[in-house]
């Protein structure tokens, strides 16, 4: 069956790491919300915000595949009940599973000197600094299906307890 596995968490705690080796262990195709997001910047489309226009397409792009059968990963901040809410009501259309990961890191100077860091593998994207990030608005998710600490766990590690959740599915 089809799972729609779904990142949330404040930049530079770890997400799109542990979000590309799930994806080489699993062959799910993973949709990085950085990545859309630059291509409509590059595009040639006018925008002011692109508020939820990355949210949405990539939402879009998650039920075709996974009406089609594939596995996706959700690679993105995800930071609110409406933006998770999205998300489910993609999975549930087509009668996938859903899998809601929460990544947080609980040192904030680790998190802190991982955003001041970080290389971007993205072509004219500057990624949020850290006075950015600590000013975010970013509702915790206490119901999500598993909430993983990058402090406490390598990417390795992350990944191994999402298989071991998969499992269960």
């Amino acid at each position: 069956m089809a799972v729609l596995i779904c990142f949330s968490g404040l930049p530079a705690v770890g997400k799109s790491t542990v979000a590309r080796l799930l994806s080489e262990k699993t062959g799910a195709i993973r949709l990085r919300l950085d990545e859309i997001e630059a291509a409509m910047r590059l595009s040639h489309m006018k925008y002011e915000d692109l508020a939820d226009g990355g949210y949405a397409a990539a939402q879009v792009m998650a039920k075709s595949a996974l009406a089609q059968g594939h596995s996706v990963i959700a690679d993105c901040v995800n930071p609110i009940a409406l933006t998770r809410a999205g998300w489910q009501a993609a999975s549930h259309a087509v009668g996938a599973a859903h899998l809601d990961v929460e990544l947080t890191c609980s040192d904030t100077q680790l998190h802190r000197v991982r955003a001041e860091t970080r290389d971007t593998d993205l072509e004219d994207v500057a990624m949020p600094g850290w006075d950015v990030i600590r000013l975010r608005q970013y509702e915790p998710f206490e119901t999500a299906d598993l909430r993983l600490d990058t402090c406490a766990l390598s990417p390795e590690g992350a990944v191994q307890a999402m298989l071991e959740l998969l499992e269960t599915l």
